[in-house]
């Protein structure tokens, strides 16, 4: 969980910040498409995240590349009765990746959730160790582990529910 970075978001020459309110659906599905390859999600999927309570349009940000491309892209999901924001998911485009995209964006949506009220930031991370790199770009803007989920296992039974062997 982090508190905030005072650290101000840095992108490269002619990137720039967007929600996904002022780029559009299709921007919004093609970034997340891009960053978590494959995928199923499509632009029906993202309008039942957008139906989704606690979802904002102003809070889904993403990085434009110079080229159009949406590089990068974060939800933020703002509690305001706890005054949290969660980052879920994050990513980014495979032809992007090392250029500070993600950290920026971090940064920059940590500055806007203390804007709308948040008090405390968490993000999910799959932080095992096949994912070092996610959790190193975290621990860099000031998260620190708090909760380890342990994956559930259902072994295959045999039989109707309820009566396996």
């Amino acid at each position: 969980m982090a508190q905030g970075d005072d650290t101000s978001p840095v992108l490269p020459d002619g990137f720039r910040f967007r929600t996904a309110d002022e780029a559009g659906p299709e921007a919004a599905v093609r970034a997340h498409l891009d960053a978590w390859a494959p995928s199923t999600y499509t632009t029906e999927s993202y309008q039942g995240v957008r139906q989704t309570a606690g979802y904002r349009g102003d809070l889904h940000l993403l990085v434009e590349a110079p080229d159009g491309t949406m590089a990068s892209s974060t939800i933020m999901w703002l509690d305001e009765a706890n005054r949290t924001a969660e980052f879920e998911p994050v990513g980014t485009h495979p032809d992007y990746r090392r250029l500070g995209l993600a950290r920026a964006t971090l940064l920059h949506g940590m500055h806007l959730a203390r804007a709308a009220g948040a008090t405390q930031m968490t993000v999910a991370c799959l932080g095992a160790p096949g994912h070092p790199q996610a959790r190193g770009l975290y621990y860099s803007v000031g998260f620190r582990e708090f909760t380890r989920d342990a994956p559930l296992i259902k072994t295959r039974t045999e039989g109707p529910v309820g009566q396996g062997k």
